[in-house]
């Protein structure tokens, strides 16, 4: 904890790896699980894998209004908003819009940005806006995702963001990563050596994240449909569409 990783080098089926701090480890296998912008990834496998889909996005957590008591989302033209409570009186939200879209020049005046993203949003954007305040904390950067032919390189293994980010529009991140530990400890408790343990990791992992990756970018072409057309497939159809959405998920990793 607290230092960087500097280089990293194979010799036949060991890894060193080098940190800031002048120290050094070898061991049988290394796994980069370091994020979408993973130096693991590009120290070994891929130093240009990231690529923005689009759009930017606002996270904040805030002050809960005692109306919002469960999942929400509000679509607008071309502009999204999702709030999740998540207890002790907060809720997280989640905002995003096109990178091109129109807006004034930018500027530090970040809350004052996301509120012109959201004036005419109906309740409970409002009082969550004002929850926040003109000094609250927001992180905003562009959405981004990770495609890869190949999550390895040796005994270089990459799980996570680092290896499959996709848009948080199904908010599947988390999972396939923790996901991804769990299929790892099972494909490592069989006792094979390094490499047929790492091919049978990535194809039992590939398809299903393959998959998560491709329903975001439907998910995207949905809310992109003109306003009229989204709304009244979403109200006739929105619910059948949410649990198809899922529903593979719902089989064992």
């Amino acid at each position: 904890m607290g230092i960087s990783l500097q280089g990293l080098s194979q010799q036949d089926e060991t890894v060193t790896v080098e940190f800031d701090d002048g120290s050094a480890g070898r061991d049988n296998l290394v796994i980069g699980a370091d994020g979408i912008h993973s130096t693991v990834r590009q120290l070994t496998v891929s130093a240009d894998a990231v690529r923005p889909v689009g759009q930017v996005a606002w996270r904040f957590v805030t002050e809960c209004p005692p109306e919002l008591t469960t999942w929400t989302v509000l679509l607008g033209r071309g502009v999204t908003f999702l709030a999740v409570p998540i207890g002790r009186g907060q809720v997280y939200c989640y905002c995003d819009a096109s990178a091109d879209s129109p807006s004034r020049p930018e500027s530090d005046d970040v809350t004052g940005r996301l509120a012109e993203l959201l004036a005419g949003f109906a309740a409970p954007v409002p009082a969550i806006l004002d929850t926040l305040g003109p000094d609250g904390a927001v992180h905003v950067a562009p959405v981004e995702e990770v495609t890869l032919d190949r999550w390895s390189r040796g005994s270089v293994l990459l799980v996570g963001d680092a290896a499959h980010a996709t848009s948080p529009n199904m908010a599947e991140g988390a999972a396939m990563a923790l996901e991804d530990g769990l299929v790892l400890a099972e494909c490592l408790a069989c006792g094979r050596g390094i490499t047929q343990t790492v091919a049978r990791f990535q194809a039992r992992r590939r398809p299903r994240t393959q998959w998560v990756l491709a329903q975001t970018h439907r998910l995207d072409r949905t809310r992109n449909l003109p306003p009229a057309l989204r709304n009244l497939i979403l109200r006739r159809w929105g619910r059948g569409i949410f649990h198809a959405n899922y529903r593979p998920l719902l089989e064992l990793p």
